[in-house]
Order: structure tokens, then C-alpha cells, then sequence
């Protein structure tokens, strides 16, 4: 039964708990003996807590929606007290810094019924769309492991496409969730800003560019653990306008009539991957035959992001500076150069070089991007249809800094990569990628849906309907735990 349980999606693995047919321990000694199997080649898991994940499943477990179902936190982010922390940092490796405290989002997957096993592999302070950090070395695509699993979430989406676990923790801050839902086959929804908690550590992380989640397998479980895990915690400084009802209630939707547009070319030009393209193509004509209209859009007809990438620079500079600064406390010492990655150790610098004014008129910039996204919205706009990805999934290595060159251009070329994304990181609204499609080479192509602010009941009932009619949930990675029954 064990090699069944990683072809299931965390729902059905739930209602096998519920109805006596397993265990949580038993899922829980599956799930590490799939992990055990598969990471020496996918380098997904970083930190082991499989005496921690075995306790609990053995334990009383609170009834949540997914009681006893093996989850996996993002060694960046929400987490428990005692869990390993070390943000893809040597650092923080080399003192193995551990959370004090749960966060209120750990907090919440632990009631939801969770049962963590181990935390997975980020890059460097999860700045870049790869996952190969020095500390803890490259996560493998388990499609092609030559290639990229995405970032900054890549080991939880490698760790979800292999088998390992039905669901991983994921956030994501410039397509962090996103990028590698599209790299791994996987459905990846950003929430609306502020609606799930960054607490108690954090407030608005980057005044609010980043949300937290899950990469999941299915639109059913994204829906579910959203509707588990999304409200607002005490202390927090603003949160997103509450749901008309439960998320749930949207799987069984079907939404007709939706004005849609689709646009194929990222807001900062780039030479965007046509078979990428035509995957965004093709689901918007499946859209118009499920009974939504859609309609080509260019970039300038959405929102002017003129200068976006330059004041979202100096926003995330300003954070990796804030957040070298909070590790250089807990080392107790200095840090330089050496203590980082070239490009990490580029972005603090450049963050310490700005001012507050500069960052101020940054997060004043892309309000102004905001107010016009949402107007574009307001004028009769349901969603923005576009591909997830600006490429396929790139080979490892691409986003390798080049000895004695410009140390920034790795964020450069992460533009093809991200341009997609980090748009609705920059506004704050919520979006979704799908595994509608895939390459020549069998490679996974991710499209992406955005909705106005709030609006993640439309995206969830517009997923579950494409969802049912191209369905992907057969589909296997060449690495996977199982072979099909």
C-alpha cells in the first residue's frame, strides 16, 4: 500500500486517516521511506525530523482537514520552535540557528492535522528562481535532472513532483511559489497580500512583496489549506479583505462569461520561449470553449511597469541588507564577503547603499503600478491569463555568478524566469500556476491566472474547472516514488 500512497493527493490520503483504512503513522513511515529512497538523487530534504514527524503521528494530533497527512516546511518562512533555520545560509548553517518559536502559519498547518518530516532546500535567502544554494548544493528537477527545479521553493515542489509528499510549505516573493509549480508540474497559488499571517516574526515582509502557502498536486488540496490556514493572526498591520464564503465551496463552481486577457509578453521585454507562449495560447482557447471570452492583451494595455525593475531592486536589497544584519547579531560577529554567496553578498551591499527616502520611493512606485492594475481590473477585467514562466525550466548552473563579472546579473537573467510573476508580487494580488501543458521533452509548462486583490475564490473555481477539463494528476516525472498501480 505504501507505493499507492504517493500517487494520492494530501486530500485522499486524508480520507483514508478519516475513514480507518490507514494510519497516520503508517503515512508517516511511507513518506520517509520515499524520502529516503528518492533524496540522495533529488537533494529536496535538507533537514531530516523524522523522529519529530514519527512522535507526532503516534501522538494525539489535533482534527484537522489533513490529520496525519506528511507535510513539509520551507527552510525559509513559517516553521515550529526547534526547527532548523538557516535560510539557505552558510551562516546560519555553520551555528544551526533554530526558530525559537512556532509561527503563526506553522502554527496553523500543525492544526490543520500536519505531520512535519523535514524541511526542504532553498537558494541563498531564497533570492534567485534556482534552488542550489553552496550550503546545502543544488535540488535536481525530478523531470530532467540536468535542470532547474525553479526557486526559491524549489526542494518543496522537487520533494512534492517526486512522491515524497503529497504537499510542501512554499512563499513566495518574486514567483517563489509560482516558478517552481511551473518547473515541477505542480499547481502554485500566491494568496493575496496578508492573507495568511508572516507572524509573529514578521509583519509585512518587504513591505509586503512576499505571501506564503503551499505547491500542491491538486486544486482541491490548495483550496482546502488555504481555506485552513488563511485569516489574520494578532498584530498584524493589515490583512486582506475576508472571503464571501469557504474556498471549498469554489471547487464545484462553473463560472461562465469571465472576460479574460491574455498577454504573452512580460511587462519588461524579454524573448519569451514560444513554446511557453503557446501554452498560454492554447489555454485560452480551452478557456472561450469552457464559455469565457478571451481577448490578446500587450503589456502596455495592462499597466505601465516602466522603471519596476530598478525600484524592486532596491526593495529587495534593502531587505537581504536588513536580514544580514539580523544574522550578523545572532553569529555575534561581523560579516563579510565571504560569509555569503556573490550575488547575496551584492544585493547587501547595494542595500546598505540605499536610503530611506530611496526605499520609500520604491514601495510609493509600485503603489502607483498597483492603483493601475486595479483599475484595469475594475474596467471589466476578470483575470489576466499568461504564461508562468518567461522559458522552460533552465539547466542547473544558469544562474551561476561568472568569476570577476557583474555579481547583479544573475537577478537580470532571473527576469526571463520570473517576469510573469513578480508583477503580482509588486501589487499584491493573488495568482495562480497550473500544469496545463508540457514540452516536446516532456518538460512541465506552467500558465499562470491573476485576479483582481482578493479575488483567490475566482482563481480556485477557474483552476477546478480547467482542471477538470485537462486533467493532469496521471502525469509522472521520470524520478517518482512509484510506478502506477
Amino acid at each position: 500500500m505504501s507505493d499507492d500512497f504517493a500517487h494520492l493527493d494530501a486530500t485522499a490520503l486524508a480520507e483514508l486517516v478519516r475513514s480507518g483504512e490507514v494510519s497516520p503513522v503508517e503515512l508517516a513511515e511511507a513518506a520517509i521511506a520515499r524520502v529516503e529512497t528518492l533524496n540522495p538523487e533529488i537533494n529536496a530534504v535538507i533537514h531530516e525530523l523524522f523522529e519529530e514527524g514519527r512522535a507526532a503521528a503516534a501522538g494525539e494530533l489535533p482534527d484537522g482537514p489533513f490529520k496525519g497527512v506528511p507535510f513539509l516546511f520551507k527552510d525559509i518562512g513559517a516553521g515550529l520552535a526547534g526547527q532548523p533555520f538557516h535560510l539557505g545560509s552558510r551562516v546560519l548553517k555553520d551555528i544551526d540557528f533554530r526558530l525559537p518559536l512556532d509561527t503563526y502559519l506553522g502554527q496553523r498547518f500543525r492544526d490543520a492535522g500536519f505531520v512535519t518530516i523535514g524541511k526542504t532546500n532553498v537558494p541563498e535567502f531564497g533570492i534567485l528562481p534556482t534552488t542550489e544554494p553552496v550550503a546545502y548544493g543544488p535540488s535536481k528537477n525530478p523531470w530532467d535532472t540536468t535542470r532547474s527545479t525553479g526557486g526559491s521553493s524549489g526542494g518543496s515542489a522537487a520533494a512534492v513532483a517526486s512522491g515524497m509528499v503529497a504537499v510542501a510549505h512554499a512563499n513566495d516573493g518574486g514567483g517563489s511559489i509560482r516558478i517552481p509549480a511551473a518547473a515541477n508540474g505542480l499547481v502554485g497559488l500566491k494568496p493575496t497580500r496578508q492573507r495568511t499571517s508572516e507572524g509573529p516574526l514578521v509583519g509585512d515582509n518587504l513591505s509586503g512583496l512576499t505571501a506564503e502557502l503551499v505547491v500542491a498536486k491538486s486544486v482541491r488540496d490548495t483550496a482546502s489549506i488555504l481555506e485552513a490556514v488563511h485569516g489574520p493572526a494578532p498584530g498584524d498591520p493589515y490583512v486582506a479583505p475576508a472571503p464571501s464564503r469557504p474556498y471549498t465551496d469554489e471547487l464545484e463552481a462553473d463560472p461562465k462569461g469571465l472576460r479574460i486577457g491574455l498577454m504573452t509578453q512580460q511587462v519588461i521585454p524579454n524573448d519569451v520561449d514560444p513554446a511557453v507562449v503557446a501554452a498560454a495560447t492554447r489555454t485560452g482557447e480551452l478557456l472561450e470553449s469552457l464559455g469565457h471570452s478571451v481577448e490578446q492583451i500587450e503589456p502596455g494595455e495592462f499597466a505601465n511597469f516602466d522603471g519596476a525593475f530598478d525600484t524592486f531592486m532596491v526593495r529587495w536589497m534593502a531587505g537581504q541588507a536588513a536580514l544580514a544584519t539580523r544574522i550578523s547579531a545572532l553569529a555575534g560577529r561581523e560579516l563579510g564577503p565571504d560569509d555569503f554567496e556573490p550575488v547575496t553578498w551584492a544585493l547587501i551591499e547595494g542595500g546598505r547603499g540605499k536610503t530611506a527616502a530611496d526605499y520609500l520611493l520604491a514601495v510609493g512606485h509600485h503603489q502607483v503600478i498597483s492603483r493601475a492594475v486595479a483599475g484595469w481590473y475594475e474596467g471589466g477585467h476578470d483575470l489576466l491569463l499568461t504564461p508562468t514562466l518567461g522559458e522552460l525550466p533552465p539547466p542547473l548552473g544558469t544562474f551561476d555568478a561568472d568569476p570577476g563579472g557583474d555579481p547583479i546579473e544573475p537577478m537580470r537573467r532571473a527576469q526571463l524566469t520570473g517576469g510573469f510573476c513578480g508583477p503580482f508580487n509588486v501589487t499584491g494580488q493573488p495568482a495562480i500556476s497550473l500544469p496545463l501543458a508540457e514540452s516536446e521533452d516532456g518538460l512541465p509548462i506552467g500558465v499562470q491566472l491573476a485576479a483582481a486583490f482578493g479575488r483567490e475564490d475566482l482563481l480556485i473555481a477557474v483552476a477546478a474547472q480547467l482542471e477538470r477539463a485537462q486533467p493532469w494528476a496521471e502525469r509522472r516525472p521520470p524520478v517518482f516514488a512509484a510506478t502506477p498501480a
